[in-house]
């Protein structure tokens, strides 16, 4: 850029006093905060100058429009809000993965606008436990002796390891040593709860001599291992020449050394789901394992999140032997690592509804239950529909996809589905889709082969309290702009 425009640019720069009286402010919010706002608006056209982003005045005078927008739109307007989720990912981690039941919304807007009885005893008075509201469920449908919540899958691992293995070893198979969504990474939380990672056979191949011959070793050396863990695997399968001990005959090697058996389960399914994975060749054909499995077969704890499989709000969630947990909660971090009230209001109704054997109101269990044939008559209700509301202008079809579960499951879990191909005249399917997704209530698809498409599945999971009606006119308005 010549120095002789950077100038005359930098001279075009709004006074801050001049940009924070623009009448486009709304008139509630005080002058203090438009002040500094206006400066933030400043600062960044001159950014944009110095990196050579701005050619003319005109450029410079429509850089402003936008910044200043950009900046009263985040006063006006909440940035988290609903979603349309029609990318065909029931439990998407971007999308705060699983959606809630109506009773859980019953029960947080009940609790939300006043006091509950988060730690107090009704009958007596005295102070309780908020650990006691979801405890007696999450042991009737896990079998297990004792439960804890905490406020994320994360932090329930962590503080198992932290208080049952603090600066001692743990055995984890090096098929187990996986990274999940947000570069979380097994080694590393085990290194930041202060307990020492002792990696077991290959990366395909783990046999249980191969956890007996490191527990004989370390015993040797004078540092018994204080803990198994075994890691579902999350996001990825693994095909071909690989193997890892049954986990009855890992517990059993566990109790022969005096050693707790470890579970982290990720999604955490309280029931057998109704969708098998996909074969893999040479493999037996197995879903995706429950909690109560994992129990039964001798896992001493199971740590699981309670935002996938299990339908509620984030939430980490263990389940296992009383003494053992009991640690876990006598440990200073399990303070910090607490639920919240309203965590706790939503998670006790989501699990009371798995109690009662009522998986219908559960958004992603249900889409996980409904037959293709109906979503099938939804889509073309839905193509024709839209059709009529949008015009000549857009034209929907409908073709076959796959809805994949996500947050962790088998990798391999789909379930047939249908979707809306959108089409315009005016925009490729790229441009659809963002624009779309820049909707006053956001439309988030997928694009395949150019085209974009709208799962029909998993919008219909997602529509909350909506009825058809009002998710069509949501879909027409989201796909006009």
């Amino acid at each position: 850029m010549a120095i002789d425009l950077k100038l005359e640019l930098l001279r075009a720069l709004p006074a801050v006093h001049r940009l924070a009286a623009d009448p486009a402010w709304p008139p509630h919010v005080p002058e203090a905060l438009r002040v500094g706002l206006a400066r933030e608006v400043t600062a960044a056209l001159r950014q944009a100058i110095d990196c050579g982003h701005v050619l003319d005045i005109a450029a410079l005078a429509q850089l402003q429009a936008t910044q200043l927008q950009l900046h009263i739109r985040a006063l006006t307007r909440p940035s988290i809000r609903r979603i349309l989720n029609g990318s065909g990912v029931l439990l998407h981690t971007h999308l705060g993965r699983a959606p809630l039941p109506p009773q859980a919304v019953q029960a947080l807007v009940e609790c939300a606008s006043g006091y509950t009885t988060l730690e107090i005893d009704a009958q007596t008075g005295a102070r309780g436990s908020r650990q006691d509201h979801c405890r007696p469920l999450l042991r009737g449908l896990t079998g297990a002796e004792d439960a804890l919540v905490l406020n994320n899958g994360a932090a329930a691992i962590f503080l198992a390891l932290r208080a049952l293995a603090q600066g001692r070893p743990v055995l984890v198979s090096r098929g187990e040593l996986v990274e999940i969504g947000g570069g979380f990474r097994v080694p590393d939380i085990l290194e930041a709860s202060g307990a020492q990672l002792v990696e077991v056979g290959t990366t395909n191949h783990t046999r249980l001599a191969d956890y007996e011959r490191a527990l004989q070793r370390l015993a040797s050396d004078g540092r018994p291992a204080a803990a198994i863990l075994r890691v579902h695997r999350s996001n990825f399968a693994m095909v071909g020449f690989a193997s890892s001990p049954e986990l009855r005959d890992l517990a059993d090697l566990a109790r022969q050394f005096s050693l707790p058996l470890l579970v982290d389960l990720g999604s955490g399914a309280l029931a057998p789901l109704p969708v098998k994975p996909m074969p893999l060749p040479g493999q037996p054909h197995v879903g995706e394992p429950t909690v109560a499995e994992h129990i039964d077969q001798g896992a001493d704890i199971v740590t699981f999140s309670g935002d996938k499989l299990v339908g509620g709000p984030q939430a980490g969630l263990v389940v296992g032997r009383r003494d053992l947990l009991q640690q876990l909660a006598r440990d200073p971090l399990a303070r910090a690592l607490r639920p919240g009230s309203l965590t706790l209001v939503a998670l006790e109704a989501v699990l009371r509804l798995h109690l009662l054997g009522d998986r219908a109101p559960l958004p992603v269990l249900a889409a996980c239950d409904e037959p293709l044939e109906a979503v099938q008559v939804r889509a073309k209700r839905w193509a024709e529909q839209l059709q009529r509301d949008l015009g000549p202008v857009v034209s929907l079809q409908v073709v076959a996809t796959d809805s994949f579960i996500g947050g962790g499951t088998h990798p391999l879990l789909s379930l047939p589905s249908q979707s809306l191909q959108v089409r315009s005249s005016q925009a490729d399917g790229q441009s659809l889709a963002d624009r779309a997704l820049a909707a006053p209530r956001p439309l988030l698809g997928r694009i395949r082969a150019g085209d974009f498409l709208l799962d029909v599945r998993s919008l219909w999971a997602g529509r909350g309290g909506d009825d058809e009606a009002t998710l069509l006119s949501a879909l027409a308005s989201a796909l006009r702009s």
